[in-house]
């Protein structure tokens, strides 16, 4: 590496690493209630109405918006490397690159669209 050139690796490693935090232990708690246990109805789930007056509040949307631009992040980085090491496709790592990242970003910006218009 060039004396001027940066490498922006510890951008992409710190997401990597808050995103893998965020999707091992929030995003199971969200499956769990959100995907089984409300459904099934082995705990009494909220009313539509408590849950957008949830969503609507700052704190939660923040919360949201952070929990899922990570889990982004943190797969974006997971697929990028998976494609390039593990199916031997380093040729086209700029390529994987633009694509993952650039696939975690237009989740991010339909996340803030989404949170702003509920």
């Amino acid at each position: 590496m060039s004396a001027g050139k940066r490498s922006n690796e510890p951008v992409v490693w710190f997401l990597f690493g808050v995103g893998g935090f965020f999707a091992a232990y929030f995003l199971p708690v969200h499956v769990l209630f959100y995907g089984l246990l409300f459904p099934s109805g082995l705990v009494h789930a909220p009313g539509y109405q408590q849950t957008l007056a949830l969503v609507r509040h700052p704190l939660t949307r923040l919360y949201l918006f952070a929990l899922l631009t990570f889990c982004f992040f943190h797969a974006a980085h997971r697929m990028r490397l998976t494609m390039s090491d593990v199916l031997n496709l380093r040729h086209l790592n700029t390529v994987l690159a633009f694509l993952c990242y650039g696939g975690a970003i237009v989740g991010t910006i339909v996340t803030v669209w989404l949170l702003a218009t509920v």
